[in-house]
């Protein structure tokens, strides 16, 4: 593990989700202890899509930004907000120069499967409909997120290709949540890395399903052609449960024709780029904003 990382290790609360209330406090203070991101050189404003119920967005425009990417938290479907996510969503506006909007979908265990997924594509829609009032081309949208927020972005890719729904530019997938199996080497292996391991996983899986079966817009993994989808840019950590999964959907995306770019990175695990002092967490967040920026280039 790189260096810089391990000597946090010993700081992260338990690596489960056996309370949502309890978890979601220590999630609430993890965000908290991440420095203040610069958004000065940007607007930031609340907003609300339509709906029943209504989703909250914040809205993050860098001055003359180009594209927007629709962007979904972490939190393995049980926590985040908009307030843990200000910190990683204004970093990645300023690192991509893109709008970023930033989706406050409902929880699980309280709202499973697909409430989340239904929130997020609102969201896209609500991002592309709006998008010249913002001064953005609505055909340089994105959608992205972290953890469980890829996994949701990777299933609305899926739902606007089938329905022939809002265009998607791109898909930027940071350690994302894709096959509810659990049957990858990784999966099965990583019972005891830092913050998530595979009894997380099951966990954050079994909340967010709700003992319902999953299907391909809840697990990605699971859809049997791949073909259609916008390029992705698909970013996996070294100790994560979730690394194989990650590593196999890109190849399986590039073998049904859509272009990928794949960054497997070294010595790190999952979220752990929350340690922003180190240097490979910097490497991976200017990477991501420089992924955006190139698929969201005129």
């Amino acid at each position: 593990m790189d260096p810089e990382l391990e000597a946090f290790v010993p700081l992260f609360p338990p690596a489960n989700l056996n309370d949502p209330a309890v978890d979601r406090k220590n999630f609430a203070e993890l965000a908290a202890s991440v420095p203040e991101p610069d958004t000065s050189g940007m607007t930031v404003e609340d907003h609300v899509v339509p709906g029943e119920p209504e989703v909250p967005v914040r809205v993050y425009r860098p001055h003359e930004a180009q594209g927007a990417v629709v962007w979904l938290h972490g939190g393995g479907w049980v926590m985040g907000t908009l307030d843990t996510e200000h910190p990683w969503a204004a970093r990645l506006a300023e690192a991509a120069g893109t709008m970023v909007v930033s989706v406050g979908y409902r929880l699980a265990p309280e709202n499973p499967f697909p409430a989340a997924f239904d929130d997020s594509y609102a969201a896209l829609a609500w991002t592309v409909e709006h998008a010249a009032e913002f001064g953005i081309d609505p055909e340089r949208v994105a959608v992205g997120g972290h953890s469980a927020g890829g996994g949701l972005a990777a299933g609305v890719a899926l739902r606007a290709r089938d329905e022939q729904g809002p265009p998607i530019r791109f898909q930027l997938l940071n350690q994302p949540g894709l096959d509810d199996r659990q049957g990858s080497w990784s999966a099965q292996a990583f019972t005891d890395t830092p913050w998530v391991n595979r009894e997380k996983v099951g966990a954050m899986w079994g909340h967010y399903l709700g003992g319902r079966e999953a299907t391909p817009y809840a697990a990605p993994a699971r859809a049997t052609d791949l073909s259609g989808l916008p390029p992705a840019y698909i970013a996996s950590a070294e100790f994560c449960p979730n690394r194989d999964e990650n590593i196999e959907y890109a190849v399986r995306l590039l073998r049904a024709g859509v272009s990928v770019e794949l960054h497997q990175w070294a010595g790190t695990f999952h979220g752990s780029q929350a340690i922003i002092t180190a240097d490979v967490s910097q490497r991976q967040i200017a990477e991501l904003g420089g992924a955006l920026r190139r698929a969201l280039a005129p």
